[in-house]
């Protein structure tokens, strides 16, 4: 069972991913495109371009997780504001 910290940092990627990636691809573009950190304990959300199909990437101190969700109808909203002012690829935490 995964449980996560209310502290948690969440972060959503603006732009849509491609869907066909896995563990180091989804790994690879933390790092190098956002220049984040996976192991930090943050979630990293990526969407495809119907957003129907969400993949959330997660390091639990142990070794990483994917979780996947696919909506047989419907879309996921982004919060208010998340495509305002961030201009960039990833919706950042305040």
């Amino acid at each position: 069972m995964l449980s996560f910290p209310s502290s948690v940092r969440i972060f959503l990627a603006l732009q849509p991913c491609d869907m066909r990636k896995s563990f180091d691809g989804l790994h690879a573009l933390v790092e190098h495109a956002l220049k984040g950190d996976v192991r930090s304990g943050a979630l990293f959300v990526f969407s495809d371009k119907r957003r129907n199909l969400l993949k959330i990437l997660y390091f639990d101190g142990n070794g990483l997780w994917i979780l996947a969700k696919r909506l047989e109808r419907g879309t996921f909203t982004w919060p208010q504001g998340a495509m305002g002012s961030q201009g960039g690829r990833m919706a950042r935490p305040h």
